[in-house]
């Protein structure tokens, strides 16, 4: 891989990338030009040539690319030619409904764990077969144990610093934060936020104004 600093929205990219070339793969398709690739992802095909060599050469001059070769390299590049487990902090509806959601397992990931200040018997029936539920206290012991790296932070904004600053203790190094609040972490943690009420209102003024 490069040295220099690749750009966040690349790293996105690589992400769609990696779905149309799993369609592909599916549809029997064997060898695919950027052209073509471009056409399927929606994304220009200089593009794509640019942002595939921040990690080497890829493809075969007047042939193009070899689906699975690629599908394969990228799935390697990201980390994701390996099972990640996942800890969820917050087994409240949000929390329910993402240990119900069958897509993490597809690309990849496993919540295994899950954790909640509450342990009653509609959370338990909750949690899925492979998942394991604690008490919020036990969360820096577990995590630890298991050596867990990613988090998905389900809970109220007003206990979601507090949590982080507890994930980041037990060795979290990746969070997937839900809850409508900016967090604090220390160099070498990532937080991706996914506020649902922010897209909502950003597709009503595109909607209210008619901007697209």
């Amino acid at each position: 891989m490069r040295k220099w600093k690749i750009p966040e929205v690349t790293i996105s990219r690589l992400s769609l990338y990696l779905r149309c070339l799993s369609e592909l793969e599916e549809e029997g398709v064997e060898v695919i030009s950027s052209a073509e690739l471009g056409k399927k992802c929606g994304i220009n095909p200089a593009q794509i040539r640019k942002d595939l060599a921040y990690f080497g050469e890829f493809g075969t001059r007047g042939v193009g690319y070899y689906v699975k070769d690629l599908k394969e390299d990228l799935k390697r590049i990201m980390g994701l030619d390996r099972e990640w487990e996942v800890a969820l902090v917050g087994v409240g509806n949000l929390g329910r409904a993402l240990l119900s959601y069958q897509g993490f397992k597809r690309h990849g990931f496993k919540i295994s764990v899950a954790f909640d200040k509450v342990i009653d018997e509609e959370r338990k029936k909750a949690v899925p077969e492979g998942c394991e539920l604690y008490h919020a206290s036990m969360m820096e012991e577990v995590i630890r144990k298991k050596k867990i790296k990613i988090a998905i932070v389900a809970v109220h904004f007003s206990e979601a610093q507090r949590v982080v600053d507890a994930l980041v203790k037990s060795g979290i190094k990746g969070i997937l934060n839900f809850a409508p609040v900016r967090l604090s972490v220390p160099k070498g943690v990532v937080v991706r936020h996914i506020d649902l009420g922010i897209e909502l209102e950003v597709l009503t003024f595109f909607v209210n104004t008619k901007m697209y």
